[in-house]
């Protein structure tokens, strides 16, 4: 059995106090079952310090949503994988579909991203998904192959063994709308069949694919029973305790 990972993705938003409340909230709801997965909360960078510093012993480990390619650098305003490491977090979100499309990171760009991550001992959490008019077209397989193909499969084994993938498909991210179970693990397996063709068996079974895309509360259950599906990648339903806790304990 794969391991299972909730992730909470808290984008911008809190401040904070907010920030500090959450945390409290969750651990303390935590605190009262046994929690056999493992929980990520990728939060703004001002809060990561601080948060690591606080609960850094908690079940939960923190991470960012967002790393330079540059180990230092006159890059102004960027933050680079020595920094993240040096302050205790864990993982570091790569290639969100937010990234891609507001701040136009190329798929040669999240490349570059995962070794800066990998050199600093941050696990990757490697984002992937299309479009509403790429599924409506048939083109949704070739555009998880080719974001695939040009950011992670020119790694090598043992790097692609420390990365976890994401698909999310970009129309359910924020929309209310949310794959069917169905959708969603066709590509997950989809997915695994690509890592699989490339890497071999072994890489393919142990690589944890999370779902994200409006994963709440009403639907977690249905998605992580899924075959192929080794958890979620959360985000609104993160920014509050009850249910980002309901989501962690749907598995």
């Amino acid at each position: 059995m794969r391991e299972k990972i909730i992730a909470g993705n808290w984008k911008m938003y809190k401040t904070i106090e907010e920030a500090e409340d959450t945390i409290e909230a969750l651990s303390e709801k935590l605190n009262d079952v046994e929690i056999i997965n493992s929980i990520y909360i990728a939060a703004p960078f001002p809060f990561l310090d601080r948060l690591v510093q606080k609960f850094g012993g908690s079940s939960i480990q923190f991470g960012a949503q967002n790393i330079n390619e540059n180990e230092e650098g006159a890059f102004t305003g960027e933050t680079s994988g020595k920094m993240l490491q040096s302050i205790g977090c864990k993982f570091v979100l790569i290639g969100h579909s937010e990234r891609r499309d507001i701040y136009k990171e190329s798929n040669e760009v999240i490349n570059k991203k995962i070794k800066a991550a990998l050199q600093n001992q941050l696990q990757p959490v490697f984002c992937c998904g299309e479009r509403l008019e790429e599924r409506n077209n048939g083109n949704h397989f070739d555009t998880i192959k080719k974001q695939l193909e040009e950011s992670l499969f020119i790694l090598t084994e043992e790097e692609i063994n420390q990365v976890v993938i994401a698909y999310e498909p970009v129309w359910a991210i924020g929309t209310g709308l949310t794959a069917s179970p169905e959708q969603a693990q066709e590509m997950h397996q989809f997915i695994r069949s690509q890592l699989r063709e490339k890497f071999g068996d072994h890489t393919a079974e142990n690589c944890l694919i999370l779902y994200g895309g409006s994963v709440k509360p009403s639907n977690a259950t249905t998605l992580f029973s899924q075959a192929d599906i080794d958890g979620g990648l959360v985000g609104g339903a993160s920014l509050a305790a009850d249910d980002f806790f309901q989501i962690i304990t749907a598995i």
